[in-house]
């Protein structure tokens, strides 16, 4: 069974249960989902890793929005936008600890010979080729900026 799949199933179990968050969440997911498929001239399906990559920036999304809201007051509508990451998350593959990137970008860091900070980029490049979806690019730039202190 493929994420789409699941995420549509889930999606019908919210609505037989009345979970409001879940229901509202699922939806958008699925709506964004179906709107980068019929994006192209042909359809196309989504593999796994894109379906990932349209939760990532769902999450990065309801953040924004989460510190928006908290900076004007309103609580309410902040924790609904956590309940919706709440939801989100459980989609994303298992996230590396911050202890195997460390060691990642010490390898890395070691296997291209980079010693100073004017490469960044490329180390950059190099780990989060080596991560993929298991690790949230803002974790990965604290950590390569870190291993350059």
């Amino acid at each position: 069974m493929t994420l789409k799949d699941t995420i549509i199933i889930d999606l019908t179990t919210a609505m037989k249960e009345r979970n409001e968050a879940g229901k509202r969440t699922l939806r958008m997911l699925k709506a964004e989902i179906m709107k980068e498929e019929v994006a192209g001239k042909a359809a196309i399906e989504l593999t796994e890793s894109d379906i990932a990559k349209i939760i990532k920036r769902l999450i990065k999304q309801r953040n924004d929005a989460i510190a928006g809201f908290e900076q004007g007051g309103n609580t309410a509508a902040a924790n609904a936008e956590r309940e919706e990451i709440t939801v989100l998350e459980k989609y994303l593959p298992e996230q590396m600890s911050t202890e195997r990137i460390v060691e990642i970008v010490a390898t890395k860091k070691a296997e291209l010979a980079i010693t100073d900070q004017s490469k960044m980029g490329q180390l950059m490049g190099a780990v989060m080729k080596e991560v993929g979806d298991a690790a949230d690019g803002t974790v990965v730039k604290e950590e390569v900026m870190k291993s350059f202190k």
